[in-house]
């Protein structure tokens, strides 16, 4: 039984009988091998690319893009295959043991509806005209083939989909960043926003660094949540309610569960998943608190130390959403080695050298300023931007150098697709 059968469980039995009348649970999917199996590094990274779609073109778009990513956790390492569509659409897979060649399985996912269902591949080379299983090296000519077939809800694949290698994926840098961690409960993602898990899933759902909300709990302990109070739209029913700062780190800890689950996380405990089980390269803590900034600054500085002593290339900014959060900031009796990101105009950007500026997405591409801002050797985020069409508008037209979104698989599509 695999972990996907787990938590189909575990998510039947958090939606059953709570206040959603919809749900899209990760239905049951097919064994898998541990690690990568026979997908070595070069094999991983000759898949990695974008690709035509023709079988199944009617239901994940003419074209998509495929990427490895991974997870540890200790010694061990998860390799998952992804695939990002146009229509708000995301794979996540799995090696999968096959005979005489290399297969991956798992579920296919629509972010905007309930749309989710099974999907079984195997990967394939044709030369000169003929398909064969991919032995894992490619000679002069040949071409990835990507096909097998696909299902709706738990019923078994049936319906064809093929997908072929076109070129490969757009190099440049970019930051992909995704909303909450990975993203937002009400998507239905397999794991609650600002959660431990969903920070470990948000690699495969196109992200290369998040967002985290950060509040602070009665005795003083960050931790992630989003809301200002507990709520059904973020935890399970427990009889509690009111502002989360009115509660105990304990009392949370014991008595409130997320959505799907997962316990309420600590600042900690989150920055300590993204150094040791993530490739996650950004982490954006958004100030939620109106309190001391001494606590947070410690513990981005404590997470940077050890990122680098783990030779991770990994940044930690603190976000200052309004003029509370800079005020907090002025206040740092020290203010070296403290990355900060400033969501107000430019002139406060500039007034407390922030190392980034992140205008909202509504203000438009606002082509001068971001100039003007990268010039000074800052970069310029734009947030909370979720509809393909604009997604595809700033990355294409636009000089900024990432983009926070709650679906982080379509600026992923169209950041890959570029040429």
């Amino acid at each position: 039984m695999t972990r996907y059968l787990l938590l189909f469980g575990l998510l039947i039995a958090a939606l059953t009988g709570c206040r959603k009348e919809y749900d899209a649970p990760v239905p049951y999917t097919f064994s898998a091998a541990t690690g990568a199996g026979r997908f070595s590094t070069s094999v991983r990274q000759a898949i990695n690319g974008v690709y035509t779609v023709t079988d199944g073109s009617d239901v994940f778009g003419p074209q998509v893009v495929l990427k490895w990513t991974y997870i540890r956790n200790g010694a061990d390492t998860s390799h998952h295959l992804s695939v990002y569509t146009s229509n708000v659409g995301y794979f996540d897979m799995e090696p999968q043991q096959q005979l005489n060649g290399l297969g991956v399985s798992g579920y296919w996912r629509r972010l905007q509806n309930t749309e989710i269902g099974l999907v079984q591949l195997t990967v394939n080379v044709r030369r000169n005209g003929v398909v064969s299983p991919f032995s894992g090296s490619l000679a002069t000519g040949d071409t990835l083939v990507i096909s097998g077939a696909y299902g709706n809800d738990g019923v078994l694949p049936s319906k064809k989909l093929t997908m072929t290698y076109t070129r490969p994926l757009n190099s440049r840098s970019f930051s992909i960043l995704a909303h909450r961690a990975g993203g937002r409960t009400s998507d239905l993602l397999p794991a609650s926003e600002n959660s431990l898990e969903i920070i470990k899933m948000a690699s495969r759902l196109g992200a290369t660094g998040i967002e985290v909300d950060v509040r602070y709990t009665k005795d003083g302990i960050p931790i992630l949540y989003h809301d200002n109070t507990l709520n059904l739209r973020l935890i399970q029913k427990n009889g509690l309610a009111g502002a989360i700062e009115s509660y105990t780190y304990q009392q949370l800890a014991t008595f409130v569960r997320l959505v799907n689950g997962e316990k309420i996380p600590t600042l900690e405990e989150a920055l300590e998943t993204v150094v040791n089980n993530t490739d996650l390269s950004f982490v954006w803590l958004d100030t939620k608190y109106v309190r001391s900034m001494t606590q947070v600054q410690s513990i981005q500085r404590t997470y940077m130390q050890r990122a680098k002593a783990a030779g991770r290339s990994l940044q930690i900014v603190i976000g200052l959403p309004s003029d509370e959060a800079v005020s907090l900031y002025r206040d740092l009796p020290e203010k070296a080695d403290t990355p900060v990101l400033c969501e107000l105009d430019t002139s406060i950007a500039r007034s407390i050298n922030a190392n980034i500026w992140a205008p909202r997405w509504t203000l438009g591409d606002q082509s001068a300023e971001v100039d003007v801002m990268k010039a000074e050797g800052r970069s310029v985020f734009v947030w909370t931007l979720d509809e393909p069409q604009f997604i595809q508008e700033f990355i294409d037209r636009t000089r900024f150098d990432g983009i926070l979104s709650n679906y982080p698989c379509v600026v992923a599509y169209y950041h890959y697709i570029q040429q």
